[in-house]
């Protein structure tokens, strides 16, 4: 057979022709001129990516190939890169070639316990007829407002206590924005006194070690669940070697949490100055405040009082503050997850050690702190380390903010001594049980925390009481069942929860919480299986979601057998 001869400088311009083609998708002019619009003047960094997204996800209610291809090139960055970003979070709408973009109007109906209980399947049942295909309508994991259950998001506007007829007229009327009134902003904080601890640190009046031994003495530890002693956190990292960072973590997602955003809503500066005398004493250069996108109103508050305080700066040399979104990722509530969401990547917790004091953001060391742990800062300094002991309750000292939820009269955000057991934080501080229901279960730390039966009324409410049964506190989210709930009902919705919101990056939690709630959905529990899965969950899951996950389904197991052999309660 002939063969053509091809010479070989022809071959060379063969080969550099197909090289100088790029590959991949190719930028669409108008769309890179769009996605350029949207971003301004804001640099063009990677760990900028996730707020690049929101720009064009709110302008565009989702987010287009064309446009995930413009920002790519802009940023600098692989497509590949750009989308495993956007596709991992559930707040962006990523919507491939030839596929048709959502409604321009989303409605989120929680379907956490609490807004279960409270008829949230019914509005999800009725409400995509009632608002027309116009209107997209889904479930959504908590979005922190237990205590007003059942709650719908119509756009970024909260809906507490919805029925049909209010989330109607909500849509109809066009309020899709979370308007946030009543807190007390920069000017009537300065009028309390606000910032005047912060100037005696900076001014040397108040000496860095008398600060740490308060908080060391004043035995306050993590609230955000872990509970690490916040005085010895504020130790590890200063002596760290320099620059060192600081990483706020206001995602608050554990179903029943919601203490941070009451708090935020009504006193943000308290937090602030808290924030600004941590930096101080650690020697922390740069800020980043990582809030919840579920938290639209919070946002605005913060956007504008961190404003004011720039503006009008309490000391020099202040550290640079910058507020991260989130996205919709309870996985981002760990702490490692929540730094790689900062750097613009996807939300997966980091292997440990090293640990985030020592390579943290950016691989600096990192002091990562809760909300609400930096909110009691400036009493425990102002007040002293003996104000705050003199609080508790069952050889318990301290106070502690419960987020309780469920079938009490008066659910919200209870301020209580540290120890108080559920009997009493229901009887004192909630009002009692709703009419018609009797006290029957309680999760006393949000999806996580297990599950115990109201026989068990007088643990006390505190770090490292619970895990004798079983269960742990966490960030303090208490979720009260009735006699017209079961518990069988709440591992499901849990799992359900957990199952939805692992990030993947572990076999034993992607695998074990879809296999979990299988195994759970069936009206009879395989338990030798279910005890096999759950141990292998908590030795091998990288980080607390896979670890915790099981902990309902063993309660329900160990304290509510009946529930799964039919007898009665």
């Amino acid at each position: 057979m002939n063969q053509m001869i091809i010479p070989i400088a022809v071959q060379g311009a063969t080969k550099q022709r197909k090289r100088e083609a790029p590959k991949g998708r190719q930028v669409d002019p108008a769309a890179q001129e769009e996605v350029r619009a949207l971003l301004g003047d804001m640099p063009r960094r990677r760990d900028l990516l996730i707020e690049c997204l929101h720009l064009i996800q709110d302008q565009y209610h989702c987010l287009s190939t064309r446009h995930l291809v413009a920002l790519a090139h802009e940023l600098r960055m692989a497509q590949a890169e750009v989308y495993e970003v956007a596709s991992f979070y559930h707040h962006f709408d990523v919507v491939r070639e030839g596929q048709e973009a959502p409604p321009a109007l989303t409605v989120r109906v929680c379907e956490s316990l609490s807004c279960e209980m409270a008829g949230a399947h019914d509005l999800l049942h009725k409400l995509p007829e009632i608002l027309g295909t116009d209107v997209r309508v889904i479930p959504a994991p908590c979005v922190g407002r237990c205590e007003q259950a059942p709650v719908v998001v119509v756009g970024q506007k909260p809906i507490p206590h919805a029925q049909c007829e209010t989330v109607q007229q909500a849509v109809e009327k066009g309020e899709i924005r979370d308007v946030p009134q009543g807190w007390l902003d920069h000017a009537g904080y300065l009028d309390n006194g606000g910032y005047g601890l912060l100037q005696r640190c900076v001014s040397g009046e108040v000496d860095v070690e008398s600060v740490l031994k308060t908080m060391e003495n004043s035995g306050l530890r993590g609230l955000g669940g872990a509970g690490f002693p916040a005085g010895r956190k504020w130790r590890i990292v200063r002596n760290e070697k320099g620059p060192r960072l600081m990483a706020i973590n206001i995602d608050e997602g554990e179903p029943g949490t919601f203490k941070d955003r009451t708090y935020l809503e009504t006193d943000p500066h308290r937090f602030l100055e808290g924030m600004l005398i941590a930096a101080w004493a650690v020697g922390i250069e740069d800020i980043y405040i990582y809030l919840r996108d579920e938290y639209h109103g919070c946002r605005e508050i913060l956007t504008r009082e961190l404003a004011a305080l720039q503006a009008n700066a309490p000391i020099a040399n202040m550290p640079k503050i910058e507020l991260r979104r989130g996205a919709g990722a309870y996985i981002c509530g760990e702490e490692s997850a929540m730094i790689e969401s900062i750097e613009g990547k996807r939300g997966m917790p980091r292997l440990r050690p090293p640990y985030v004091a020592q390579v943290g953001l950016f691989n600096r060391p990192t002091l990562e702190h809760n909300f609400e742990t930096l909110y009691w800062v400036r009493d425990i300094l102002e007040k002293g380390a003996d104000w705050f002991t003199s609080h508790g309750r069952n050889g318990r000292k301290g106070l502690r903010s419960y987020s309780v939820s469920g079938r009490v009269k008066n659910p919200g955000v209870k301020l209580a001594p540290a120890g108080v057991t559920i009997q009493e934080l229901i009887d004192e501080f909630c009002g009692g049980m709703q009419d018609g229901h009797s006290f029957y279960a309680y999760l006393p730390g949000g999806a996580s925390g297990g599950i115990l039966p109201a026989t068990m009324n007088n643990i006390p409410l505190d770090f490292d009481t619970l895990q004798p049964h079983g269960c742990f506190i966490g960030s303090a989210a208490v979720m009260v069942l009735s006699d017209q709930d079961t518990a069988v009902d709440a591992a499901r919705n849990t799992m359900r929860f957990f199952a939805d919101e692992s990030c993947g990056q572990c076999t034993p939690c992607r695998v074990g919480t879809a296999k979990a709630l299988t195994l759970i959905e069936k009206p009879e529990w395989d338990l030798p299986l279910l005890a096999d899965l759950s141990q292998v969950m908590r030795d091998a899951s990288i980080c607390g979601l896979g670890q915790a996950a099981p902990n309902p389904v063993d309660c329900v197991v160990r304290y509510f057998p009946h529930e799964l052999t039919g007898t009665t309660k």
